[in-house]
């Protein structure tokens, strides 16, 4: 079922693609991701940076819970809200949730990418793809958006196209 986003919803989340693209053109896997505060000012934005440094945990979504737990007051940290193209992996769900954060609005769901994948013939991540709630339950998830599904399709096809060509 998708989620009706508001329109800044959607400036927010374009921004994110805008971010997964910027990570498939520097070598890395398409996500990008938005901090935005409670007065809906952008604090910190972040792609996806594994393959280009080498470090598994340098998921967009993980590095701004890192950077909002040691730059945020704990009242600050619960009333932001983050944008990310692809629904969190369970260990950025996992560090969302101890961090505090607020909300979480995705364009993409963990279940898409697991089919695009299939589609693609990639091989299965070597976490299983749980649904945000499933591994925080109380944290507020909304997504999938549908107007952003065919841009982040497209940017994993090239990414695949580039894994194994």
């Amino acid at each position: 079922m998708s989620y009706a986003a508001s329109p800044k919803e959607q400036e927010y989340l374009s921004r994110c693609v805008e971010l997964a693209r910027e990570a498939l053109e520097a070598g890395d896997a398409p996500f990008g991701s938005v901090l935005v505060n409670a007065a809906g000012d952008v604090l910190k934005e972040d792609r996806n940076r594994t393959v280009t440094e080498s470090n598994v945990s340098l998921h967009p979504e993980f590095t701004l819970a890192i950077w909002a737990q040691k730059n945020l007051s704990p009242e600050e940290r619960s009333t932001a809200s983050v944008y990310t193209s692809g629904e969190h992996c369970p260990m950025c769900s996992a560090v969302h949730a101890n961090a505090g954060l607020g909300p979480i609005v995705y364009a993409t769901s963990s279940q898409q990418l697991v089919q695009w994948k299939q589609e693609l013939g990639m091989k299965a991540g070597a976490v299983s793809a749980l649904a945000i709630n499933e591994v925080a339950p109380h944290l507020k998830a909304s997504g999938p958006v549908d107007a952003f599904a065919e841009d982040v399709h497209d940017l994993h096809r090239k990414f695949q196209s580039r894994l194994s060509g």
